[in-house]
């Protein structure tokens, strides 16, 4: 699996937390075409959900794993992201249902 930190940004964000948040092509492939087909095209939804989520949660099981929301109605996008020394890479993005159960750490 490719380093996300070495590859050329995708894109980056910049996240009301005040963390870039970025990925690599390679890596949005990956997800686009092996995890979450629904996400295809869908990089722009993708940055706004980063950069003007309706909230972040943090994971429960992972205290460096963020997950940022938008409406999608009648669906959430949630891209999961790991903050690591100040700086952040994607997980994954999909379009969920619900939200997950998590401790909220910021609201507009």
């Amino acid at each position: 699996m490719t380093d996300p930190f070495i590859e050329t940004p995708y894109f980056e964000v910049r996240t009301p937390l005040g963390i870039a948040v970025r990925t690599t092509f390679s890596h949005w492939e990956r997800i686009v075409t092996l995890k979450h087909t629904v996400m295809v095209g869908k990089e722009e939804e993708v940055q706004e959900t980063l950069q003007y989520p309706i909230e972040i949660r943090r994971s429960r099981s992972d205290r460096d794993v963020y997950l940022y929301y938008k409406a999608d109605p009648p669906y959430f996008i949630c891209v999961v992201a790991r903050h690591l020394n100040g700086e952040g890479f994607i997980i994954t993005a999909y379009r969920t249902n619900k939200m997950k159960i998590g401790e909220s750490v910021w609201t507009p």
